[in-house]
């Protein structure tokens, strides 16, 4: 196969990515695509259930947001265009975190497609970072021999994964959107979250300094793992549950939903 070929496979699997991903708010959609890559690679690739505790976290994460600047705004209640101004700002802001999700999210599923088939082939280090493929290649032999890879092996695929999206997607993208947010008391509350997946246990967060520090997104990431591995893979997934916001039908038979809503977005003009 020619690498113009290849790269055309790649754009394939990204357009479809995309359209699955969604919209800015389809956070619920964006966290079933996610639970498919876990599920459908055996468990062995399980960045994506993480990513999609963050994408059904962030839903709550964003109205509480929005309702803690309307509070604060006003502040500015005698210059109501500025009022408007600053909110609009901090909306602008939530979108470049949910556009952030979502590209991720098409990333996931076009690398993890596109290295199913094409992964072994010669040239495909020049469309996926190597780190990433010998990752994403390792999941997929495991996948195939019907084995679950150990928690050392799963962590070096997430940390590849992680770090590329870290490097190409959030780091550049974080940075914008910090620069436009121009009111100092939200940017400050921006920029020091306090996250809590379902499947943390009592007392356990991931609390910024700043988040537009990579070390401290790094540190945190790793964060997460440990407290998914120390969980276990199953009960962290199951706690998806908790944020009552996928449908029934996924907790019946997630595969089935995945499918069904894949013929539906693919089917659509």
């Amino acid at each position: 196969m020619h690498q113009s070929e290849l790269r055309s496979e790649y754009e394939r699997f990204s357009q479809e990515g995309e359209r699955l991903a969604g919209g800015l708010t389809d956070l619920a959609q964006r966290a079933t695509v996610y639970h498919h890559v876990f599920h459908d690679s055996g468990r062995n690739h399980v960045f994506p259930l993480i990513a999609a505790h963050g994408a059904l976290w962030a839903r709550g994460y964003f109205a509480f947001g929005m309702r803690l600047a309307r509070w604060l705004s006003w502040q500015y209640r005698l210059d109501p265009e500025l009022r408007q101004k600053q909110l609009a700002a901090v909306e602008t802001f939530a979108n470049v975190l949910r556009d952030i999700n979502r590209r991720v999210c098409a990333d996931t599923y076009a690398s993890y497609r596109f290295t199913a088939i094409h992964g072994k082939r010669s040239g495909a280090q020049e469309i996926i970072a190597p780190p990433l493929l010998d990752s994403l290649n390792r999941v997929h032999s495991a996948c195939l021999a019907g084995k679950e890879l150990a928690d050392d092996d799963k962590h070096t695929v997430f940390q590849a994964h992680f770090l590329n999206e870290q490097e190409n997607v959030v780091g550049p993208n974080i940075a914008r959107g910090i620069e436009e947010l121009r009111w100092p008391l939200v940017r400050f509350i921006a920029l020091k979250p306090l996250i809590r997946f379902a499947y943390f246990g009592r007392g356990e967060w991931l609390w910024f300094s700043n988040f537009s520090s990579r070390e401290e997104r790094i540190a945190n990431g790793r964060k997460a793992f440990d407290l998914a591995a120390r969980r276990g893979w199953s009960e962290t997934a199951a706690a998806l549950r908790q944020y009552r916001v996928l449908p029934v039908e996924f907790f019946a038979d997630s595969s089935a939903h995945f499918c069904g809503l894949k013929k539906t977005i693919l089917a659509l003009n």
